[in-house]
């Protein structure tokens, strides 16, 4: 099983080329970043997890940079993001963002996609709320229109682009795309017909939900041996990581604490148990 890492980089925290580097040193297989532009301080929209909202929410460093000075000093690690909002980009600046980190590092650049919790952040980019999972999959499909071999136009239900050049293209032509969000038949069906796999967060219930997955991504002509289930932000314990080898997950990824350089370090050598 491939061990890769999250963490909530920040302007406070361990920088990313200190914890690339650590990172290959020891190992691990990858990196993932999350994303959030900013945080409006008059929120309403509840924190998922409970409480208050942690303050590294507000702080996190763009992916995309952050995740190009990691690939600049590392040769190995995998590079990710967990997740990009996509619905709060402009999926042509996105498309070549994208492509340009992929073609950087090798090849090395895994897309996560997700649609957000945050109401607030949303509707400063303009994102109207109901409608973002489709404003998000259209821009998906936009960005792969920019990626083909040859100039292609796409007119979707909120963007479209003219059939242009578009270069550097991802190394394999896309990256490995994952969609985070809570197990369920719509999305089920969109991974399957749109991504490469699942990005859970935690991995809490895969034992029902995987094996339905499986059932949707075959009943759509996809081949098995294809698809990439992908626990994020797990604290790990040995007989969870078993359970998961056993569900047959290759990759799993754990959560470093957003915290300076002492303190990743104490937690990476914790978890070079399971590597």
């Amino acid at each position: 099983m491939r061990i890769a890492t999250t963490i909530f980089l920040t302007d406070q925290t361990i920088t990313p080329v200190r914890l690339a580097r650590e990172l290959e040193e020891r190992g691990f297989a990858g990196l993932y970043l999350p994303e959030h532009t900013h945080i409006p301080v008059e929120r309403t929209t509840p924190y998922p997890a409970g409480g208050e909202l942690p303050p590294e929410y507000g702080r996190t460093l763009d992916p995309f940079v952050a995740l190009g000075q990691a690939a600049a000093v590392t040769s190995r690690l995998a590079l990710g993001t967990g997740i990009t909002l996509v619905a709060q980009h402009d999926p042509i600046d996105l498309a070549k963002q994208i492509a340009t980190l992929d073609h950087l590092s090798g090849g090395r650049f895994t897309l996560g996609v997700g649609f957000g919790w945050n109401k607030e952040e949303a509707a400063d980019h303009s994102v109207e709320w109901t409608s973002r999972r489709e404003l998000g999959w259209d821009r998906m499909a936009l960005m792969r229109a920019l990626w083909a071999p040859e100039p292609t136009a796409y007119k979707g239900e909120f963007g479209a682009v003219q059939a242009s050049y578009a270069y550097p293209k991802p190394a394999g032509g896309a990256p490995r795309t994952l969609v985070g969000g809570a197990a369920g038949p719509k999305l089920f069906s969109r991974i399957a017909e749109h991504a490469d796999g699942w990005l859970p967060i935690g991995g809490r219930g895969l034992a029902e939900s995987v094996p339905v997955l499986r059932e949707v991504w075959e009943s759509s002509g996809r081949d098995p041996q294809t698809l990439h289930v992908v626990p994020y932000a797990v604290l790990p314990s040995p007989g969870k990581l078993a359970h998961y080898a056993e569900l047959g997950v290759e990759e799993v990824v754990l959560q470093l604490p957003p915290e300076g350089e002492p303190a990743v370090l104490r937690v990476l050598d914790e978890y070079a148990q399971y590597l």
